[in-house]
């Protein structure tokens, strides 16, 4: 998004959002797009995008599809446009993984942001955040402390920064229950849903492996793979090797078509092995579909035992199959589950976590952007010393109100 040039525009907070776009499979693409979207209704913001995977024009695009020169190029493409936009914004909104994505994206981010003289708003969402810190606290704990304000989704990545004198606030991921479609599921047909990125700490094998103990029992079972990764042949090799029937990979699915999968499924299963707070369970929460899940990092946090879904131990797969499969012969107790999953979803709607991301930005600048955007006013339009006089009541009365 390119800022509009007027005096309307000068007056708001200037938000730039870095993030991955949808070039990137991951849940960080789809909750960046969709912040953006509310946010740019915001009447007090003036909110830009810039992605960490830009697109070359042209020719260059083709430098894009080879190995190692492709991370080069893209890299020396973000950097320039973090060199030519930052300074024109008052908020930088920092996406941040972990490990060696943290190197690639937040880090310049965060430096040109402080060279600028910004404020810096770090989001971290990555589930390995725990072993990242742990690893690489020479480079990525003073890098952080460089920022003004943490955010991360989840209590559990709050638990996990303090370990390491780090502060940071929550604000749950945002899920727009209006484009998931709820319904009831009486009865629950063995129709089990995995949609997660195809990697090793998302334990999809260990979800086959359950799906073929479960379909020893339920003979017609069937099971819907979306998503896409670098495991994806070896996942494919063990469904064969395990002799799996109505087993499909359907491969990744457009953000704006996932919830007619989540409508076609009736029991979703996740056996990751590290995690945060995928967004993936918070939409089948949203879809009526009942969760089966391991408690993988601030999984137990969204998901509880009984009440919100079924979780077991990381890596027992015999335990998952042996949940989803009670589920299945137990309707009320998953008819109770549901409804509570349900409710649970408010805690992620729009309307409750706007006015925590309002006030971190508007707490992050303060009277200082205040005075900045009075001066930007008075630049532009160079008034005369006398309309100065009459009119500078006027305005900060104006600036205050949007503040």
């Amino acid at each position: 998004m390119i800022m509009a040039d007027n005096s309307e525009s000068q007056t708001k907070l200037r938000v730039l959002i870095v993030a991955p776009s949808f070039g990137i499979l991951g849940g960080q693409s789809v909750q960046a797009a969709r912040l953006l979207e509310r946010l740019s209704k915001e009447p007090s913001l003036d909110v830009g995008f810039l992605p960490i995977n830009p697109s070359l024009p042209g020719v260059l695009q083709h430098l894009q599809k080879i190995k190692y020169v492709r991370t080069l190029v893209t890299s020396i493409a973000y950097v320039l446009s973090l060199l030519t936009r930052v300074y024109n914004y008052d908020v930088i909104h920092v996406f941040s993984a972990s490990y060696f994505s943290f190197v690639l994206a937040p880090t310049p981010a965060i430096l040109i942001g402080k060279l600028y003289r910004r404020k810096v708003l770090l989001n971290y969402h990555s589930g390995e955040a725990e072993d990242h810190l742990r690893r690489w606290q020479r480079t990525a704990i003073p890098t952080i402390r460089l920022v003004d304000s943490v955010v991360v989704p989840s209590e559990y990545l709050v638990r996990v920064f303090a370990s390491f004198g780090l502060k940071a606030g929550a604000i749950y991921n945002l899920i727009e229950t209006s484009k998931f479609r709820f319904r009831e599921r009486s009865p629950l047909r063995p129709v089990f849903l995995s949609n997660r990125n195809l990697e090793g700490h998302y334990g999809v094998d260990r979800v086959l492996r359950a799906f073929a103990i479960i379909q020893e029992k339920i003979s017609d079972a069937s099971l819907t793979i979306a998503g896409d990764g670098s495991q994806k042949r070896p996942l494919k090799a063990l469904a064969k090797e395990l002799r799996l029937r109505n087993t499909t990979f359907i491969g990744q699915v457009d953000p704006e078509a996932i919830a007619s999968v989540y409508d076609d499924a009736d029991v979703f299963l996740n056996a990751s092995e590290i995690d945060n707070q995928p967004l993936s369970i918070l939409e089948a929460f949203s879809c009526g579909l009942p969760v089966v899940t391991t408690d993988a990092g601030g999984i137990p946090d969204i998901v509880h035992d009984g009440r919100t879904g079924m979780v077991v131990p990381r890596g027992d797969y015999a335990k998952l199959a042996e949940r989803a499969t009670c589920l299945l012969s137990n309707p009320t107790l998953t008819k109770q589950i549901v409804e509570q999953a349900r409710h649970e979803c408010l805690k992620y709607s729009w309307e409750a976590v706007r006015d925590a991301w309002m006030n971190v930005y508007h707490g992050l600048i303060g009277s200082d952007v205040a005075s900045k955007v009075h001066r930007r006013l008075v630049t532009q339009k160079k008034p005369q010393k006398a309309d100065i006089i009459g009119n500078r009541g006027k305005k900060r009365s104006k600036i205050s109100s949007k503040s």
